[in-house]
């Protein structure tokens, strides 16, 4: 019998701001639900997203939005891309970029985040025109916010100082991925989606005559040695790396800081390195998720958990619920910063597991580790605010203060 999530409304503040109660109520309810208003099944626990998210009969299938031509600029640049496609298409495009974040490439980058690290956080409370240094920062802003797309930034030879517009048109783009959207939200990400492509298809053209040691040059090198990839393609491909390059590294960045901020004894574990970094961030990626939604469409009728999803319909897999599981993690609503084993789904399983995963571990252990060293009493300074986002979660800002 199929069992219904009557509990979620995705648009409500209170559940905006926790979503956690919400989803418990959900997998109480039963590991596949159906959502009637989003037409879609909900795959709540870790065994049935783990499950969705294993299975190749379960794709990431592209359909254009409406009007076709009005939203072509958005659409063109998810079509193009291999998240949005399956093999053959995903393994071509992959396979292309897939070098520049292998373990050896990546750990290359170790003493250049560092170095960006040190410079960053020295200057965090600096003083300003007045002299004086702030009392209170905001740490998205003026940290974690910048730093990954620097990183991803340096990674395809793009200049740095360009980090505030790319932001901007990644922020436009992504919120076309909550449910609900309107139309201001869709001509804003039209908009964006423009201007991206034409900022990306203007360093294509510059890099053609002039190549360096970089991830775009290294596609347009692998372009001429006969590697299929048009220029949407490529195009698409960069686009996809800047946002992802860095909008879940902001978020697992923002949550986890707020997450350590607000539990002081767990803060302690970390800086007195009685847990690694490396230990914690995992804790931190899976407390509280920086994408707690993936879609997946069925391309025959398949089972998951004992329901039946039909070739077509389209199941989303719940990954803040799936990593609050307490048939997968003891003590899952607890906040701790040592749990080993933490099979958290942060990252994607199967097919579609994230590509930057190494890199976004490197950057993101440096910088909490930099950070933290430096002010070992940093702590909140005032609210917090959330972004009024589900799928893609964080906060708008993070007031904190150096502690002294």
């Amino acid at each position: 019998m199929t069992r219904y999530a009557v509990q979620l409304d995705p648009g409500n503040p209170d559940f905006l701001r926790d979503p956690y109660p919400v989803l418990a109520a959900l997998r109480a309810n039963g590991p596949v639900l159906w959502h009637e208003p989003m037409g879609v099944w909900l795959a709540t626990t870790h065994e049935s997203v783990s499950q969705v998210l294993r299975t190749r009969a379960f794709g990431r299938l592209w359909t254009d939005w409406e009007p076709a031509a009005e939203m072509e600029p958005f659409n063109a640049l998810h079509r193009n891309q291999m998240m949005e496609n399956e093999p053959p298409e995903h393994t071509r495009l992959r396979r292309l970029v897939a070098g520049a974040f292998g373990r050896g490439h990546v750990e290359r980058m170790r003493s250049r985040i560092q170095d960006l690290a040190t410079e960053m956080v020295d200057g965090l409370f600096e003083p300003g025109d007045d002299g004086r240094s702030p009392q209170t920062v905001d740490i998205l802003s003026r940290y974690a916010e910048p730093m990954p797309v620097y990183v991803i930034a340096d990674l395809l030879g793009v200049p740095r100082e360009d980090h505030v517009r790319l932001r901007a048109w990644s922020q436009a783009i992504v919120h076309m991925y909550e449910p609900n959207v309107d139309a201001a939200t869709r001509a804003a990400a039209i908009e964006a989606s423009t201007a991206f492509s034409d900022y990306v298809r203007a360093v294509v053209a510059e890099r053609r005559t002039d190549l360096g040691d970089d991830l775009i040059s290294d596609l347009i090198t692998e372009r001429g040695r006969g590697a299929k990839l048009s220029d949407d393609e490529l195009v698409a491909s960069v686009v996809l790396l800047l946002n992802a390059g860095h909008e879940a590294s902001v978020n697992v960045f923002g949550n986890g800081i707020h997450a350590l901020l607000s539990h002081p004894e767990q803060l302690a574990r970390v800086t007195s390195g009685e847990v690694p970094i490396d230990v914690a961030l995992e804790e931190l990626i899976r407390f509280d998720a920086p994408l707690q939604l993936f879609e997946r469409t069925a391309t025959k009728d398949v089972k998951v958990c004992g329901e039946t999803i039909k070739a077509g319909q389209k199941i989303a897999c719940l990954m803040g619920s799936a990593n609050r599981d307490a048939d997968a993690f003891d003590d899952a609503d607890t906040f701790d910063v040592g749990r080993d084993p933490n099979p958290h789904v942060g990252f994607g399983m199967g097919l579609h597991f994230c590509l930057g995963a190494p890199l976004a571990r490197l950057e993101l252990q440096i910088s909490l580790k930099t950070l933290l060293d430096r002010f070992p009493r940093l702590a909140l300074a005032g609210e917090a605010p959330r972004r009024p986002t589900w799928v893609l979660r964080g906060f708008e800002r993070i007031p904190v203060t150096s502690g002294g």
